[in-house]
């Protein structure tokens, strides 16, 4: 197996909790399966997977992907495991000669996956008119970064997004940013604004209190929670009516389509997102989601925020929706 250190500068620095993050640096792994290749992605990101040190030091210690990905030495290293388990997913679809979509068992031939547009914290003019242009590119969902400002402030800038666009499906993510009781406030104002979704209103630690958030008019949605707790935990608490699955914070596509199946069986809704990922990483979540017929729109188009990609033209976004690649495996081989 071999292992390829990269790096990726973001086109213009994205602030997070976490910290200012200005390049995406990770691992292109190739495998060879059978005398097939295989292409993987590892891409860590701090609070959310192991730290870059210590994937490359699980990636380097793969002698034998296939061991590796079954004895579940890498169920600590979310990020090195998804890009084995990319890889070796690869290598078979490509022996198999279907699109990865289709040999992880997607049924029939599937075009494009719609996604959502994400606007950031802004003032409520500059949020409203980035809702309004995400409308005219074909996007049905939007996601409105809120928490970083007052409440109120929060209310002001979804009141002037419902102004100019009154028909988008409007989600809200607060990464975790409000007390319950604050949150209990706003869920009533939401509903009436007609917010579909909202996001991880409150820190990962407790999943009772985002239970009590259940059936106030919005769907509470999961995302740090998945990862801090895992899907068995989140559904015994009844804590989230959606969850938000990354694929290469929860070990890989093949973890993360798992996760999905299991989360509808059991009546709760998903979509796929990713990790401000590069280009194999993200077409793997775009085939992973095209496999899942009736996904929500994702959050799939994280692309445009990279200045470099690993790949061009892989996924590209038209009309609100990715377009699956269709040859075989993940991404054409070069």
């Amino acid at each position: 197996m071999e292992v390829e250190p990269f790096s990726l500068p973001l086109s213009t620095p994205l602030e997070t909790a976490a910290g200012i993050i200005e390049t995406r640096r990770g691992f292109l792994v190739r495998v060879d399966i059978e005398g097939t290749p295989g292409l993987g992605e590892a891409t860590p990101l701090s609070g959310w997977t192991e730290s870059r040190p210590a994937c490359e030091d699980a990636l380097r210690a793969v002698d034998d992907p296939t061991s590796a990905l079954s004895d579940n030495r890498l169920a600590d290293t979310p990020a090195a495991r998804h890009a084995v388990s990319l890889a070796t997913l690869d290598a078979r679809a490509r022996a198999a000669g279907r699109p990865l979509y289709r040999y992880l068992g997607g049924d029939g031939r599937v075009e494009a996956v719609p996604i959502n547009a994400t606007v950031g914290d802004g003032t409520p003019e500059a949020a409203a008119a980035a809702v309004e242009t995400a409308v005219r590119e074909g996007y049905p969902a939007v996601k409105l970064k809120v928490g970083a400002r007052d409440p109120e402030a929060d209310l002001d800038r979804v009141t002037a997004v419902r102004s100019k666009a009154p028909d988008v499906e409007l989600r809200l993510d607060a990464n975790g940013a409000w007390s319950e009781r604050t949150a209990k406030r706003l869920l009533p104002e939401f509903a009436d604004r007609d917010v579909s979704v909202l996001e991880q209103p409150l820190s990962a630690g407790s999943l009772d209190a985002h239970a009590r958030l259940r059936d106030r008019g919005v769907d509470i949605a999961l995302d740090e929670g998945v990862v801090e707790h895992g899907f068995d935990a989140v559904l015994a608490a009844d804590a989230a009516a959606v969850l938000v699955c990354k694929p290469m914070a929860l070990g890989g596509i093949d973890v993360a389509r798992n996760v999905v199946r299991s989360a509808r069986i059991a009546g709760v809704d998903a979509v796929v997102t990713t990790t401000i990922d590069g280009a194999v990483a993200r077409a793997g979540a775009v085939h992973l989601a095209a496999s899942l017929p009736g996904l929500r729109p994702c959050g799939l188009g994280t692309g445009g925020l990279l200045g470099t990609d690993l790949r061009s033209d892989v996924a590209p976004v038209t009309d609100g929706k990715a377009a699956v690649p269709q040859g075989k495996g993940n991404i054409p081989p070069r």
